[in-house]
């Protein structure tokens, strides 16, 4: 495929198709090992559901410029376009934010004792860093690149540029100490998709968007009215949140 058409392909289709996404962050997969986030289920996200609204309140970054570079990177990840909101609209960052600040970002739990050898590809990273340490790092990087490439800070720069070079983290061509730097942008897009598809209980998928932009219904009580169904049934999404409230 030529460069330009590469360009052109909207990645937002393709996570839409992807059964990445519909089996593995959507179903489970990944966001069982990210969860773990206290909430308040008497905050709603708007007038017209009850998902937890969270007041947007830093639990790990301290840095505001640091978490402005996350939610930088994560929009890249999954941009906002004619089928809906980003990552930032569906905040996505504070998901991620909130995890580090938790068991997740700690890997509490987690054998993390030496020896430390490399593993291969099947095995994901191998480092005695943990989770939070390798985004600061990867965070920090992102920015010194983007300054030593563009002269510009990294929320400053095109999108284009923003692509290329997590394009070279994702390829492993940029030097991180202790971790590829390919392992954090697998960690930070794992995570983004997790923000953006995860139940609103946990923080992500503002309003439930996420769900919407792929029919997606969510945490229903049961579907015994609709299973016998041929056609596909149009469900108006649930969370977690809206049962517990009942």
């Amino acid at each position: 495929m030529a460069e330009n058409e590469n360009k052109d392909m909207s990645r937002r289709r393709f996570l839409k198709n992807s059964g990445y996404v519909a089996g593995g962050v959507i179903g489970g997969g990944i966001i069982g090992s990210l969860t773990g986030i206290n909430f308040n289920p008497e905050d709603t996200s708007d007038s017209s559901d009850t998902s937890p609204k969270y007041s947007n309140a830093l639990m790990y970054f301290s840095n505001r410029e640091h978490f402005d570079i996350l939610s930088a990177a994560c929009e890249r990840i999954y941009p906002e376009d004619d089928n809906g909101p980003g990552a930032i609209k569906l905040d996505a960052p504070y998901f991620i934010d909130h995890q580090l600040a938790g068991a997740y970002g700690n890997n509490t739990n987690e054998y993390m004792q030496g020896p430390f050898k490399e593993g291969s590809p099947y095995q994901g990273y191998q480092t005695r860093l943990k989770r939070h340490e390798i985004y600061m790092q990867g965070i920090l990087e992102l920015e010194t690149q983007s300054k030593k490439k563009h002269d510009e800070k990294f929320v400053d720069i095109e999108d284009d540029d923003k692509d290329d070079l997590l394009s070279e983290f994702e390829s492993g061509d940029i030097k991180m100490k202790g971790v590829k730097s390919s392992d954090f942008f697998n960690l930070l897009l794992s995570a983004t998709l997790a923000g953006v598809y995860a139940d609103p209980l946990y923080g992500g998928n503002a309003g439930k968007e996420g769900w919407k932009m792929k029919e997606y219904p969510g945490s229903q009580m049961s579907y015994t009215s609709e299973i016998e169904e041929k056609d596909f049934v149009k469900m108006k999404p649930q969370s977690l949140t809206e049962h517990i409230n009942k």
